[in-house]
């Protein structure tokens, strides 16, 4: 490879690598194919065990779920009406595929608490949560690939001690504190923003947007300060590589063989970290909307089980594991986007 380069006069090892032939680009797109489509089935039968696994917990293992959600003063003639509006006299498997049909259909029952469906219940929080969750990930993403790459191109230098020591700070902080923190600063002090609430989109995409900023600062610290740490060790890795070394003595400036060589073989493992990141702030944000009192998920979630609503639960539950599913399946495209030779080799 060395030889072919020195050769041809390229530019970094990718114009070094001969043009694949065509018998091998088509089996290159039948493995795309067969790559997805094992990762597919394999979402899929994890989605239909977490389902199995929530609606066991909930409506099948010993305990009475109307005797939880009316608490044991409840009057036997009360309980047993709860037990017929729930379905609970019918058989579990009956029950579990009624619940399934409803998840698909989109018929998600009723809420005993807000005594609305809970498909509109999921889908006004969802407006909170979403949003809040691509703020985060955004922010982090943005800050953290800055940092690490700012730290791999001056390892052992101040600046790489100041984005590690920033790191240790942001895993070390508690996101509640910090968020608390935020709210002194900018709402209390300096009055930047509201202290918390969020007035909804109907009055404006500033005025929504602006009252997310700090709940994703909050949540956008420490998945930053983990995925700084990453890059800057995928990154240097990557940077001792011969093909690196060959570009850097054939003249390419040092950021342009990090942009254009470097990072995107040091991906992996920072997709690897952002979607386990995204993960956690769509199912993790419940503390963040109780500190700014934003009507999300998450604090939706919180109330249903404090209030024993099992059908918000149940639904949010699996909306969650659902949404786990699918931001792994999009993580393993990624992967197959940035290195080929994982969906050519999968087993």
């Amino acid at each position: 490879m060395l030889l072919w380069t020195a050769i041809h006069g390229s530019h970094g090892i990718a114009a070094a690598i001969p043009r694949e032939p065509i018998a091998v680009q088509i089996a290159a797109g039948a493995g795309v194919s067969v790559f997805l489509f094992r990762r597919f089935l394999t979402f899929l039968g994890t989605l239909v065990g977490a389902s199995v696994v929530v609606f066991l917990v909930l409506e099948v293992l010993p305990g009475d779920p109307a005797l939880i959600m009316l608490g044991t003063e409840a009057q036997a003639d009360t309980l047993a009406a709860l037990r017929k509006k729930l379905g609970l006299e019918r058989p579990p498997l009956e029950r579990y595929f009624d619940w399934i049909g409803g998840l698909v259909t989109g018929s998600l029952g009723m809420s005993h608490t807000y005594s609305v469906p809970v498909a509109n219940l999921i889908l006004e929080r969802l407006q909170v949560t979403v949003p809040l969750a691509a703020m985060a990930i955004t922010l982090s993403t943005a800050l953290a690939l800055a940092l690490g790459l700012y730290a791999a191109a001056r390892h052992n230098r101040p600046g790489d001690y100041g984005v590690m020591a920033f790191a240790q700070l942001g895993i070390a902080i508690p996101g509640f504190w910090f968020a608390i923190l935020l709210v002194l600063l900018f709402a209390v002090v300096l009055g930047w923003f509201s202290a918390g609430g969020f007035p909804g989109w109907g009055d404006g995409f500033w005025p929504g947007f602006k009252s997310l900023i700090l709940p994703a600062s909050a949540l956008a610290l420490a998945q930053a300060a983990i995925l700084s740490r990453v890059t800057r060790s995928s990154v240097l890795e990557v940077m001792r590589e011969d093909y690196v070394r060959t570009a850097r003595a054939k003249g390419l400036t040092r950021r342009r063989t990090l942009i254009r060589h470097v990072l995107r073989n040091a991906l992996i493992p920072v997709v690897t970290i952002m979607g386990l990141q995204l993960s956690n702030l769509l199912t993790g944000t419940i503390i963040i909307e109780s500190v700014f009192h934003l009507p999300g998920l998450g604090r939706l979630v919180f109330q249903a089980i404090s209030q024993r609503d099992l059908p918000v639960v149940k639904d949010v539950v699996v909306l969650f594991a659902a949404m786990v599913v699918a931001i792994n399946f999009l993580v393993d495209m990624l992967y197959a986007a940035i290195d080929p030779r994982l969906r050519l080799h999968d087993d």
